[in-house]
Protein backbone atom coordinates (compact mmCIF):
# COMPACT_ATOMS: atom_id res chain seq x y z
CA UNK A 1 0.00 0.00 0.00
CA UNK A 2 1.06 3.33 -0.35
CA UNK A 3 2.42 5.20 2.74
CA UNK A 4 4.40 8.21 3.15
CA UNK A 5 8.15 8.12 3.52
CA UNK A 6 9.88 7.60 7.02
CA UNK A 7 10.79 11.76 6.36
CA UNK A 8 8.34 13.49 8.43
CA UNK A 9 6.51 15.80 5.70
CA UNK A 10 7.48 19.52 5.46
CA UNK A 11 6.58 22.03 7.65
CA UNK A 12 4.36 24.35 6.78
CA UNK A 13 6.19 27.58 6.44
CA UNK A 14 4.44 30.94 8.01
CA UNK A 15 4.10 32.94 4.19
CA UNK A 16 5.64 36.25 4.81
CA UNK A 17 7.36 39.00 2.43
CA UNK A 18 10.87 37.31 3.07
CA UNK A 19 12.58 34.92 4.70
CA UNK A 20 14.92 35.37 7.26
CA UNK A 21 15.11 33.85 11.15
CA UNK A 22 18.46 34.59 13.41
CA UNK A 23 20.83 33.22 11.83
CA UNK A 24 21.18 36.39 9.63
CA UNK A 25 22.64 37.90 12.49
CA UNK A 26 25.13 35.59 12.94
CA UNK A 27 26.19 35.79 9.19
CA UNK A 28 26.04 39.82 9.74
CA UNK A 29 28.82 39.31 12.43
CA UNK A 30 30.85 37.03 10.73
CA UNK A 31 30.42 39.38 7.60
CA UNK A 32 32.52 41.58 10.06
CA UNK A 33 34.94 39.60 10.08
CA UNK A 34 35.42 38.37 6.30
CA UNK A 35 35.04 42.51 5.55
CA UNK A 36 38.45 43.05 8.06
CA UNK A 37 39.99 40.47 6.03
CA UNK A 38 39.36 41.33 2.22
CA UNK A 39 40.51 44.85 3.09
CA UNK A 40 43.32 43.56 4.26
CA UNK A 41 43.52 41.36 1.55
CA UNK A 42 43.34 44.00 -0.79
CA UNK A 43 45.92 46.16 0.32
CA UNK A 44 48.24 43.45 0.40
CA UNK A 45 47.53 42.84 -3.30
CA UNK A 46 48.33 46.57 -4.44
CA UNK A 47 51.07 46.62 -2.52
CA UNK A 48 52.28 43.69 -4.00
CA UNK A 49 51.61 44.87 -7.32
CA UNK A 50 53.63 47.99 -6.34
CA UNK A 51 56.34 46.61 -5.16
CA UNK A 52 56.76 43.95 -8.22
CA UNK A 53 56.07 47.09 -10.76
CA UNK A 54 59.20 48.84 -9.36
CA UNK A 55 61.55 45.90 -8.65
CA UNK A 56 61.22 44.54 -12.25
CA UNK A 57 60.76 48.29 -14.34
CA UNK A 58 62.77 50.57 -11.92
CA UNK A 59 65.03 48.42 -9.98
CA UNK A 60 63.80 49.53 -6.11
CA UNK A 61 62.27 48.18 -3.66
CA UNK A 62 58.67 50.16 -3.10
CA UNK A 63 55.33 49.90 -2.82
CA UNK A 64 53.90 53.70 -3.76
CA UNK A 65 51.74 52.80 -6.80
CA UNK A 66 53.89 53.71 -9.83
CA UNK A 67 52.60 54.46 -13.89
CA UNK A 68 54.52 52.37 -16.54
CA UNK A 69 54.28 55.93 -18.78
CA UNK A 70 57.73 56.42 -16.88
CA UNK A 71 59.30 52.88 -18.83
CA UNK A 72 61.64 53.38 -21.20
CA UNK A 73 60.56 51.21 -24.87
CA UNK A 74 63.30 48.77 -25.17
CA UNK A 75 64.35 45.01 -25.79
CA UNK A 76 63.79 45.12 -21.92
CA UNK A 77 59.92 46.30 -22.53
CA UNK A 78 59.55 42.85 -24.40
CA UNK A 79 61.07 41.13 -22.21
CA UNK A 80 59.38 41.32 -19.16
CA UNK A 81 55.69 40.68 -19.82
CA UNK A 82 57.24 37.28 -21.70
CA UNK A 83 59.40 36.47 -17.99
CA UNK A 84 55.77 36.98 -16.32
CA UNK A 85 54.22 34.86 -18.65
CA UNK A 86 56.21 32.10 -18.03
CA UNK A 87 56.23 32.75 -14.12
CA UNK A 88 52.06 32.50 -14.18
CA UNK A 89 52.19 29.50 -16.62
CA UNK A 90 54.13 27.14 -13.75
CA UNK A 91 52.44 28.51 -11.17
CA UNK A 92 49.29 27.32 -12.68
CA UNK A 93 50.67 24.30 -14.24
CA UNK A 94 51.77 23.10 -10.79
CA UNK A 95 49.91 25.31 -7.52
CA UNK A 96 46.51 25.83 -9.14
CA UNK A 97 45.11 25.36 -12.59
CA UNK A 98 41.90 28.07 -10.63
CA UNK A 99 44.43 31.11 -11.05
CA UNK A 100 43.92 31.42 -15.01
CA UNK A 101 41.48 33.92 -15.79
CA UNK A 102 40.34 37.45 -14.66
CA UNK A 103 38.53 35.98 -11.37
CA UNK A 104 34.99 36.50 -11.48
CA UNK A 105 33.92 33.45 -13.74
CA UNK A 106 36.13 31.64 -11.32
CA UNK A 107 34.35 33.27 -8.11
CA UNK A 108 30.30 32.23 -10.43
CA UNK A 109 31.85 28.61 -10.89
CA UNK A 110 32.55 28.32 -7.06
CA UNK A 111 28.90 29.31 -6.04
CA UNK A 112 27.17 27.32 -8.38
CA UNK A 113 28.56 24.06 -8.53
CA UNK A 114 31.61 23.84 -6.01
CA UNK A 115 29.06 24.51 -2.76
CA UNK A 116 30.47 28.05 -2.55
CA UNK A 117 33.54 26.03 -1.09
CA UNK A 118 37.73 27.39 -2.43
CA UNK A 119 40.78 25.95 -1.28
CA UNK A 120 43.46 27.99 0.50
CA UNK A 121 46.20 27.66 -2.35
CA UNK A 122 43.85 29.47 -4.40
CA UNK A 123 43.42 32.55 -1.75
CA UNK A 124 47.60 32.33 -1.66
CA UNK A 125 48.10 32.13 -5.31
CA UNK A 126 45.67 34.11 -6.67
CA UNK A 127 46.97 37.34 -5.63
CA UNK A 128 50.74 36.40 -6.05
CA UNK A 129 50.10 35.42 -9.61
CA UNK A 130 47.86 38.77 -10.62
CA UNK A 131 50.58 40.74 -8.78
CA UNK A 132 53.30 39.04 -11.19
CA UNK A 133 51.06 39.73 -14.46
CA UNK A 134 49.88 43.41 -13.48
CA UNK A 135 53.52 44.26 -12.35
CA UNK A 136 55.34 42.74 -15.66
CA UNK A 137 53.02 45.21 -17.55
CA UNK A 138 49.89 43.35 -17.75
CA UNK A 139 46.98 45.25 -19.14
CA UNK A 140 44.68 44.44 -15.97
CA UNK A 141 42.67 45.58 -13.07
CA UNK A 142 43.18 44.45 -9.83
CA UNK A 143 39.50 43.89 -8.79
CA UNK A 144 39.09 40.39 -10.65
CA UNK A 145 42.05 38.89 -8.39
CA UNK A 146 40.75 40.71 -5.09
CA UNK A 147 37.04 39.48 -6.06
CA UNK A 148 38.57 36.07 -6.49
CA UNK A 149 40.94 36.40 -3.25
CA UNK A 150 38.15 38.17 -1.30
CA UNK A 151 35.62 35.48 -2.07
CA UNK A 152 38.57 32.41 -0.91
CA UNK A 153 38.91 34.43 2.59
CA UNK A 154 35.21 34.46 2.89
CA UNK A 155 34.75 30.90 1.84
CA UNK A 156 37.64 29.83 3.85
CA UNK A 157 36.19 31.02 6.99
CA UNK A 158 32.77 29.92 6.50
CA UNK A 159 34.23 26.36 6.29
CA UNK A 160 35.08 26.50 9.76
CA UNK A 161 31.55 26.45 11.07
CA UNK A 162 29.01 24.57 9.92
CA UNK A 163 27.04 26.40 7.29
CA UNK A 164 25.07 25.82 4.74
CA UNK A 165 25.90 25.45 1.07
CA UNK A 166 23.86 28.87 0.70
CA UNK A 167 25.70 30.83 4.06
CA UNK A 168 28.65 29.70 2.29
CA UNK A 169 27.99 31.45 -0.63
CA UNK A 170 26.91 34.42 1.46
CA UNK A 171 30.26 34.96 3.09
CA UNK A 172 32.06 34.24 0.12
CA UNK A 173 30.34 37.18 -1.62
CA UNK A 174 30.81 39.16 1.21
CA UNK A 175 34.58 38.84 0.91
CA UNK A 176 34.62 40.07 -2.69
CA UNK A 177 32.79 42.99 -1.86
CA UNK A 178 34.54 43.90 0.65
CA UNK A 179 37.58 43.38 -1.77
CA UNK A 180 36.34 45.60 -4.25
CA UNK A 181 35.12 47.78 -2.03
CA UNK A 182 38.51 48.72 -0.32
CA UNK A 183 40.35 49.35 -3.89
CA UNK A 184 37.67 51.23 -5.49
CA UNK A 185 36.11 52.91 -2.69
CA UNK A 186 32.89 51.97 -3.98
CA UNK A 187 30.10 50.17 -1.42
CA UNK A 188 27.03 50.59 -3.41
CA UNK A 189 28.90 49.50 -6.60
CA UNK A 190 30.18 46.42 -4.82
CA UNK A 191 26.75 45.06 -3.33
CA UNK A 192 25.21 45.93 -6.84
CA UNK A 193 27.84 43.54 -8.12
CA UNK A 194 27.36 40.87 -5.82
CA UNK A 195 23.64 41.24 -6.61
CA UNK A 196 24.19 41.18 -10.45
CA UNK A 197 26.71 38.69 -10.74
CA UNK A 198 27.44 36.41 -7.86
CA UNK A 199 24.55 35.87 -5.60
CA UNK A 200 21.55 35.36 -8.09
CA UNK A 201 19.30 36.23 -5.52
CA UNK A 202 18.28 39.14 -3.72
CA UNK A 203 17.57 37.97 0.19
CA UNK A 204 17.96 39.70 3.49
CA UNK A 205 20.27 36.82 4.22
CA UNK A 206 22.84 37.13 1.48
CA UNK A 207 22.06 41.38 1.00
CA UNK A 208 22.76 42.18 4.43
CA UNK A 209 25.88 40.16 5.55
CA UNK A 210 27.67 41.66 1.92
CA UNK A 211 26.30 45.08 2.84
CA UNK A 212 27.64 44.87 6.01
CA UNK A 213 31.02 43.43 4.70
CA UNK A 214 31.32 46.14 1.92
CA UNK A 215 30.78 49.23 4.98
CA UNK A 216 33.18 47.06 6.83
CA UNK A 217 35.85 47.95 3.95
CA UNK A 218 34.27 51.73 4.03
CA UNK A 219 35.28 52.20 7.81
CA UNK A 220 38.84 50.18 7.38
CA UNK A 221 39.06 52.14 3.72
CA UNK A 222 40.40 55.65 4.84
CA UNK A 223 43.28 54.25 6.78
CA UNK A 224 44.84 52.14 4.12
CA UNK A 225 44.00 54.22 1.08
CA UNK A 226 42.96 57.09 1.77
CA UNK A 227 39.72 58.89 1.58
CA UNK A 228 37.64 60.73 -1.13
CA UNK A 229 36.81 59.28 -4.64
CA UNK A 230 39.78 57.45 -6.45
CA UNK A 231 39.02 60.01 -9.22
CA UNK A 232 37.69 63.18 -7.82
CA UNK A 233 35.78 64.50 -10.62
CA UNK A 234 33.06 67.08 -11.81
CA UNK A 235 30.97 68.29 -14.29
CA UNK A 236 27.92 69.74 -14.74
CA UNK A 237 27.74 70.19 -18.70
CA UNK A 238 24.63 71.94 -20.24
CA UNK A 239 23.08 69.34 -22.59
CA UNK A 240 20.65 70.52 -25.16
CA UNK A 241 17.29 68.93 -25.01
CA UNK A 242 18.46 66.00 -26.60
CA UNK A 243 21.03 65.33 -24.21
CA UNK A 244 19.57 62.30 -22.69
CA UNK A 245 19.52 60.56 -26.00
CA UNK A 246 22.83 61.31 -27.02
CA UNK A 247 23.82 59.81 -24.31
CA UNK A 248 22.07 56.35 -24.64
CA UNK A 249 23.80 56.87 -28.33
CA UNK A 250 26.99 56.72 -26.53
CA UNK A 251 25.89 53.78 -24.84
CA UNK A 252 24.95 51.91 -28.37
CA UNK A 253 28.40 52.71 -29.21
CA UNK A 254 29.48 51.32 -26.60
CA UNK A 255 27.64 48.51 -26.82
CA UNK A 256 28.65 47.67 -30.51
CA UNK A 257 32.19 48.21 -29.12
CA UNK A 258 31.61 45.57 -26.55
CA UNK A 259 30.20 43.18 -28.46
CA UNK A 260 32.74 42.99 -30.64
CA UNK A 261 35.66 42.68 -28.07
CA UNK A 262 33.66 39.78 -26.23
CA UNK A 263 33.56 37.85 -29.52
CA UNK A 264 37.02 38.52 -30.20
CA UNK A 265 38.32 38.21 -26.80
CA UNK A 266 36.48 34.07 -27.17
CA UNK A 267 37.92 33.99 -31.17
CA UNK A 268 41.54 34.29 -29.58
CA UNK A 269 40.80 32.00 -26.76
CA UNK A 270 40.09 29.55 -29.63
CA UNK A 271 43.19 30.38 -31.19
CA UNK A 272 45.13 29.46 -28.18
CA UNK A 273 43.68 26.31 -27.93
CA UNK A 274 44.42 24.86 -31.27
CA UNK A 275 47.88 25.30 -30.44
CA UNK A 276 50.07 22.31 -30.24
CA UNK A 277 52.12 23.47 -26.76
CA UNK A 278 51.12 22.89 -23.76
CA UNK A 279 48.99 25.88 -21.86
CA UNK A 280 51.17 26.35 -19.53
CA UNK A 281 53.11 28.40 -21.93
CA UNK A 282 49.95 30.39 -23.50
CA UNK A 283 50.80 32.93 -20.91
CA UNK A 284 54.15 33.72 -22.14
CA UNK A 285 53.01 34.21 -25.77
CA UNK A 286 50.47 36.67 -24.55
CA UNK A 287 53.20 38.74 -22.56
CA UNK A 288 54.98 39.14 -25.63
CA UNK A 289 52.01 40.49 -27.38
CA UNK A 290 52.09 42.73 -24.40
CA UNK A 291 55.74 43.45 -24.64
CA UNK A 292 55.37 44.33 -28.41
CA UNK A 293 52.31 46.63 -27.90
CA UNK A 294 53.88 48.68 -24.83
CA UNK A 295 56.87 49.22 -27.54
CA UNK A 296 53.99 51.69 -29.67
CA UNK A 297 52.33 52.55 -26.21
CA UNK A 298 54.19 52.43 -22.79
CA UNK A 299 50.70 54.11 -21.05
CA UNK A 300 48.91 50.56 -22.30
CA UNK A 301 50.62 48.82 -19.67
CA UNK A 302 50.05 47.65 -15.85
CA UNK A 303 46.43 49.03 -14.63
CA UNK A 304 46.43 52.51 -16.23
CA UNK A 305 44.69 54.33 -13.35
CA UNK A 306 46.33 57.49 -14.67
CA UNK A 307 45.15 56.99 -18.13
CA UNK A 308 41.72 57.09 -16.38
CA UNK A 309 42.46 60.28 -14.49
CA UNK A 310 43.52 62.23 -17.70
CA UNK A 311 40.39 61.22 -19.89
CA UNK A 312 38.14 62.41 -17.44
CA UNK A 313 40.27 65.68 -17.03
CA UNK A 314 40.08 66.13 -20.43
CA UNK A 315 44.48 66.14 -20.03
CA UNK A 316 44.95 64.22 -23.84
CA UNK A 317 44.71 64.49 -27.62
CA UNK A 318 42.71 62.66 -29.99
CA UNK A 319 46.02 60.78 -31.49
CA UNK A 320 47.04 59.62 -28.04
CA UNK A 321 43.33 58.48 -26.53
CA UNK A 322 42.97 56.51 -30.14
CA UNK A 323 46.29 54.67 -30.24
CA UNK A 324 45.76 53.94 -26.25
CA UNK A 325 42.37 52.56 -27.21
CA UNK A 326 43.65 50.24 -29.97
CA UNK A 327 46.71 49.13 -28.58
CA UNK A 328 45.11 48.74 -24.81
CA UNK A 329 42.47 46.51 -26.73
CA UNK A 330 44.88 44.67 -28.15
CA UNK A 331 47.13 43.55 -25.52
CA UNK A 332 44.68 43.07 -23.26
CA UNK A 333 42.53 40.65 -25.82
CA UNK A 334 45.44 38.72 -26.51
CA UNK A 335 46.98 38.33 -22.78
CA UNK A 336 42.99 37.60 -21.74
CA UNK A 337 42.74 34.98 -23.94
CA UNK A 338 45.93 33.19 -23.39
CA UNK A 339 44.89 32.29 -19.77
CA UNK A 340 46.80 34.45 -17.28
CA UNK A 341 45.89 36.18 -14.34
CA UNK A 342 44.46 39.76 -13.66
CA UNK A 343 41.25 41.86 -14.21
CA UNK A 344 38.54 43.03 -16.27
CA UNK A 345 37.29 46.00 -14.90
CA UNK A 346 40.20 48.46 -14.96
CA UNK A 347 40.73 47.73 -18.69
CA UNK A 348 36.73 48.19 -19.47
CA UNK A 349 36.82 51.32 -17.91
CA UNK A 350 39.82 52.25 -19.52
CA UNK A 351 38.54 51.09 -23.40
CA UNK A 352 35.05 52.72 -22.81
CA UNK A 353 36.54 56.20 -21.28
CA UNK A 354 38.73 56.15 -24.53
CA UNK A 355 35.92 55.25 -26.76
CA UNK A 356 33.60 58.07 -25.17
CA UNK A 357 36.24 60.65 -25.40
CA UNK A 358 36.09 60.46 -28.71
CA UNK A 359 32.83 60.96 -29.26
CA UNK A 360 32.71 63.73 -26.75
CA UNK A 361 34.96 65.90 -28.83
CA UNK A 362 32.14 65.94 -31.39
CA UNK A 363 29.26 66.39 -28.71
CA UNK A 364 28.53 69.14 -26.24
CA UNK A 365 30.38 69.52 -22.95
CA UNK A 366 33.62 68.27 -22.04
CA UNK A 367 35.24 65.28 -23.25
CA UNK A 368 35.63 63.83 -20.03
CA UNK A 369 32.08 64.12 -19.39
CA UNK A 370 31.45 62.02 -22.15
CA UNK A 371 34.46 59.85 -21.22
CA UNK A 372 32.61 58.90 -18.22
CA UNK A 373 29.52 58.09 -20.07
CA UNK A 374 32.07 55.36 -21.62
CA UNK A 375 33.19 53.48 -18.42
CA UNK A 376 29.89 53.01 -17.25
CA UNK A 377 28.32 52.04 -20.63
CA UNK A 378 31.38 49.66 -21.38
CA UNK A 379 30.78 48.57 -17.99
CA UNK A 380 27.25 47.58 -17.91
CA UNK A 381 27.42 46.58 -21.04
CA UNK A 382 29.82 44.24 -21.28
CA UNK A 383 29.41 43.08 -17.64
CA UNK A 384 25.83 42.63 -18.47
CA UNK A 385 25.48 44.85 -14.84
CA UNK A 386 23.91 47.98 -16.23
CA UNK A 387 23.18 49.63 -12.06
CA UNK A 388 26.46 48.82 -11.35
CA UNK A 389 27.92 50.58 -14.17
CA UNK A 390 26.13 53.13 -13.36
CA UNK A 391 26.46 53.87 -9.69
CA UNK A 392 30.26 52.70 -10.11
CA UNK A 393 30.91 55.60 -12.05
CA UNK A 394 29.49 57.71 -9.53
CA UNK A 395 31.09 56.71 -6.17
CA UNK A 396 34.69 56.70 -8.22
CA UNK A 397 33.75 60.20 -9.50
CA UNK A 398 31.77 61.60 -6.57
CA UNK A 399 29.78 63.26 -9.05
CA UNK A 400 26.05 62.48 -8.75
CA UNK A 401 24.54 65.17 -10.93
CA UNK A 402 25.49 62.78 -13.93
CA UNK A 403 24.02 60.02 -12.30
CA UNK A 404 20.63 60.29 -15.08
CA UNK A 405 22.82 60.13 -18.53
CA UNK A 406 25.05 57.48 -16.71
CA UNK A 407 22.26 55.49 -16.32
CA UNK A 408 20.95 56.30 -19.59
CA UNK A 409 24.08 55.17 -21.57
CA UNK A 410 24.33 52.11 -19.28
CA UNK A 411 21.10 50.48 -19.86
CA UNK A 412 21.57 51.81 -23.62
CA UNK A 413 24.82 49.35 -23.91
CA UNK A 414 23.30 47.02 -21.65
CA UNK A 415 20.52 46.63 -24.12
CA UNK A 416 22.61 46.34 -26.82
CA UNK A 417 24.54 43.25 -25.96
CA UNK A 418 21.89 41.14 -24.29
CA UNK A 419 20.17 41.37 -28.02
CA UNK A 420 23.34 40.69 -30.38
CA UNK A 421 25.20 38.51 -27.61
CA UNK A 422 23.64 35.26 -25.88
CA UNK A 423 26.16 35.49 -23.27
CA UNK A 424 28.59 37.98 -21.45
CA UNK A 425 31.99 38.06 -20.90
CA UNK A 426 31.72 36.30 -17.87
CA UNK A 427 29.54 33.67 -18.57
CA UNK A 428 30.43 32.68 -22.16
CA UNK A 429 33.83 31.10 -20.15
CA UNK A 430 31.81 28.95 -17.82
CA UNK A 431 29.37 27.57 -20.71
CA UNK A 432 32.59 26.47 -22.56
CA UNK A 433 32.91 24.57 -19.04
CA UNK A 434 29.43 23.04 -19.90
CA UNK A 435 27.60 25.29 -17.10
CA UNK A 436 24.59 27.04 -17.94
CA UNK A 437 24.20 30.39 -16.28
CA UNK A 438 21.01 31.96 -16.41
CA UNK A 439 21.26 35.99 -15.12
CA UNK A 440 17.10 36.95 -15.14
CA UNK A 441 15.93 36.95 -11.79
CA UNK A 442 12.04 36.44 -10.81
CA UNK A 443 10.02 35.17 -8.20
CA UNK A 444 9.12 31.85 -8.28
CA UNK A 445 5.35 31.53 -9.51
CA UNK A 446 5.07 28.51 -6.28
CA UNK A 447 5.84 31.32 -4.20
CA UNK A 448 1.99 33.02 -4.81
CA UNK A 449 0.31 30.48 -6.24
CA UNK A 450 -2.22 28.98 -4.03
CA UNK A 451 -2.91 25.34 -3.67
CA UNK A 452 -7.08 26.09 -4.38
CA UNK A 453 -5.81 27.57 -7.50
CA UNK A 454 -4.39 24.46 -9.17
CA UNK A 455 -5.92 21.62 -7.26
CA UNK A 456 -8.90 19.13 -8.74
CA UNK A 457 -12.13 19.48 -6.78
CA UNK A 458 -14.38 16.55 -8.91
CA UNK A 459 -11.88 13.88 -6.72
CA UNK A 460 -12.94 10.37 -7.10
CA UNK A 461 -12.32 8.21 -3.73
CA UNK A 462 -12.80 5.19 -1.85
CA UNK A 463 -14.62 4.78 1.10
CA UNK A 464 -12.86 3.70 4.36
CA UNK A 465 -15.67 0.37 4.90
CA UNK A 466 -15.47 -0.93 1.36
CA UNK A 467 -14.04 -4.80 1.83
CA UNK A 468 -10.54 -4.94 0.17
CA UNK A 469 -11.79 -7.17 -2.73
CA UNK A 470 -14.10 -4.62 -3.70
CA UNK A 471 -11.19 -2.10 -3.42
CA UNK A 472 -9.09 -4.27 -5.76
CA UNK A 473 -12.00 -5.05 -8.20
CA UNK A 474 -12.75 -1.19 -8.47
CA UNK A 475 -8.78 -0.23 -8.96
CA UNK A 476 -8.48 -2.35 -11.41
CA UNK A 477 -11.21 -0.73 -13.26
CA UNK A 478 -10.53 2.53 -12.47
CA UNK A 479 -8.60 4.91 -14.51
CA UNK A 480 -6.67 6.61 -11.46
CA UNK A 481 -3.46 5.41 -10.37
CA UNK A 482 -4.22 5.94 -6.71
CA UNK A 483 -7.30 7.17 -4.89
CA UNK A 484 -7.92 9.00 -1.60
CA UNK A 485 -9.89 6.63 1.16
CA UNK A 486 -11.99 8.61 3.39
CA UNK A 487 -13.49 7.64 6.85
CA UNK A 488 -17.36 8.58 7.50
CA UNK A 489 -17.04 11.93 7.88
CA UNK A 490 -15.26 12.59 4.31
CA UNK A 491 -11.75 12.96 6.15
CA UNK A 492 -8.84 11.18 3.73
CA UNK A 493 -7.44 8.67 5.92
CA UNK A 494 -4.86 7.11 3.40
CA UNK A 495 -4.46 6.96 -0.31
CA UNK A 496 -4.34 3.04 -1.68
CA UNK A 497 -2.46 2.35 -5.31
CA UNK A 498 -2.93 -0.28 -8.04
CA UNK A 499 0.14 -1.15 -6.77
CA UNK A 500 -1.58 -2.25 -3.24
CA UNK A 501 -4.20 -3.98 -5.15
CA UNK A 502 -1.50 -6.27 -6.82
CA UNK A 503 -0.26 -6.94 -3.44
CA UNK A 504 -3.51 -7.91 -2.23
CA UNK A 505 -4.36 -10.42 -4.89
CA UNK A 506 -1.22 -12.11 -5.42
CA UNK A 507 -1.36 -11.99 -0.69
CA UNK A 508 -5.08 -12.95 -0.49
CA UNK A 509 -7.07 -13.94 2.27
CA UNK A 510 -7.87 -10.26 3.17
CA UNK A 511 -11.71 -11.10 2.19
CA UNK A 512 -12.90 -10.06 5.81
CA UNK A 513 -11.09 -6.89 5.63
CA UNK A 514 -12.33 -3.41 5.31
CA UNK A 515 -10.28 -0.99 3.29
CA UNK A 516 -10.03 1.17 6.48
CA UNK A 517 -8.41 -1.42 8.32
CA UNK A 518 -5.99 -2.51 5.70
CA UNK A 519 -4.53 1.67 6.01
CA UNK A 520 -5.39 2.72 9.71
CA UNK A 521 -2.25 3.17 10.71
CA UNK A 522 -0.91 4.49 7.70
CA UNK A 523 0.42 8.24 8.24
CA UNK A 524 -0.63 10.87 5.35
CA UNK A 525 0.41 14.19 4.43
CA UNK A 526 -1.98 16.60 3.48
CA UNK A 527 -2.60 20.19 2.00
CA UNK A 528 -5.18 23.01 2.71
CA UNK A 529 -6.35 25.54 0.16
CA UNK A 530 -4.34 28.28 0.85
CA UNK A 531 -1.40 26.74 1.32
CA UNK A 532 0.77 27.66 -1.54
CA UNK A 533 2.08 25.09 -4.40
CA UNK A 534 5.96 25.78 -2.98
CA UNK A 535 4.75 23.97 0.63
CA UNK A 536 2.96 21.34 -1.84
CA UNK A 537 6.53 20.79 -3.96
CA UNK A 538 8.25 20.86 -0.24
CA UNK A 539 5.88 18.25 1.06
CA UNK A 540 6.05 16.02 -2.11
CA UNK A 541 10.01 15.61 -2.06
CA UNK A 542 9.73 15.09 2.14
CA UNK A 543 6.90 12.45 1.80
CA UNK A 544 7.48 11.23 -1.71
CA UNK A 545 3.52 10.97 -2.20
CA UNK A 546 2.86 12.11 -5.73
CA UNK A 547 -0.58 12.82 -4.45
CA UNK A 548 -1.69 15.15 -2.05
CA UNK A 549 -5.06 15.36 -0.76
CA UNK A 550 -6.82 19.12 0.14
CA UNK A 551 -8.67 18.79 3.10
CA UNK A 552 -10.19 21.59 4.95
CA UNK A 553 -8.34 23.15 7.62
CA UNK A 554 -11.80 23.25 10.02
CA UNK A 555 -13.36 19.93 9.43
CA UNK A 556 -10.81 18.02 7.91
CA UNK A 557 -12.89 17.16 5.28
CA UNK A 558 -11.62 16.49 1.70
CA UNK A 559 -12.15 19.30 -0.73
CA UNK A 560 -9.52 18.51 -3.50
CA UNK A 561 -6.47 16.87 -4.79
CA UNK A 562 -2.67 17.95 -6.27
CA UNK A 563 -0.86 15.97 -8.46
CA UNK A 564 2.51 16.38 -10.05
CA UNK A 565 1.07 17.73 -12.83
CA UNK A 566 -0.98 20.05 -11.28
CA UNK A 567 2.23 21.70 -9.92
CA UNK A 568 3.62 21.72 -13.47
CA UNK A 569 0.35 23.35 -14.58
CA UNK A 570 1.95 26.91 -12.61
CA UNK A 571 5.12 26.69 -14.84
CA UNK A 572 2.43 26.38 -17.94
CA UNK A 573 0.46 29.65 -16.69
CA UNK A 574 3.78 31.49 -16.69
CA UNK A 575 4.88 30.55 -20.01
CA UNK A 576 1.20 31.25 -21.27
CA UNK A 577 1.44 35.01 -19.74
CA UNK A 578 4.90 35.52 -21.76
CA UNK A 579 4.02 34.88 -24.74
CA UNK A 580 0.10 35.62 -25.15
CA UNK A 581 0.88 38.95 -26.92
CA UNK A 582 -3.13 39.89 -27.63
CA UNK A 583 -4.55 43.03 -26.81
CA UNK A 584 -6.47 43.48 -23.41
CA UNK A 585 -9.27 44.42 -25.16
CA UNK A 586 -8.96 42.14 -27.66
CA UNK A 587 -8.97 39.22 -25.28
CA UNK A 588 -12.32 40.88 -23.38
CA UNK A 589 -14.28 41.98 -25.98
CA UNK A 590 -17.72 40.49 -25.74
CA UNK A 591 -18.36 38.56 -28.57
CA UNK A 592 -20.67 39.60 -31.60
CA UNK A 593 -24.40 38.50 -31.39
CA UNK A 594 -25.58 36.34 -33.94
CA UNK A 595 -27.28 38.14 -36.81
CA UNK A 596 -30.73 37.38 -37.66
Amino acid sequence: MLTPNAAAPARRRALADFRADRRLLLLGAMAIVVGLAGTGAAWCLLALIALVTNLVWFGRIDIAATSLAQATPSLWMVCVPIVGGLVIGLMARFGSEKIRGHGIPEAIEAILIGGSRMSPKVAVLKPISSAVSIGTGGPFGAEGPIIMTGGAIGSLFAQFFHLSAAERKTLLVAGAAAGMTAIFGTPIAAVLLAVELLLFEWRPRSFIPVTVAAITATMLRPALFGDGPLFPFAADPVLPWWGLAACAGVGVVAGLLSGLLTTLLYAIEDAFERLPIHWMWWPALGGLAVGLGGLVEPRALGVGYDIIADLLGGHMVAKAVLLILVVKAAIWLVALSSGTSGGVLAPLLILGGALGWLLGSVLPGEPGFWALLGMAAMLGGTMRAPLTGALFAVELTGDVRALPALLAASVAAYAVTVLLLKRSILTEKIARRGQHVTREYGIDPHEFTRVSEVMVTAVDTLTADLSVPDAVAALGAGRHHAYPVLDAAGRPVGLVTRGDALLWRTEGGHGDETLGERISDAGLAVLHPDDVTSHAVDVMLATGQGRLPVTDPRTGALVGLVTRKDLLQVRAAVNRSEGDRRAYFARNRPAKAPAA
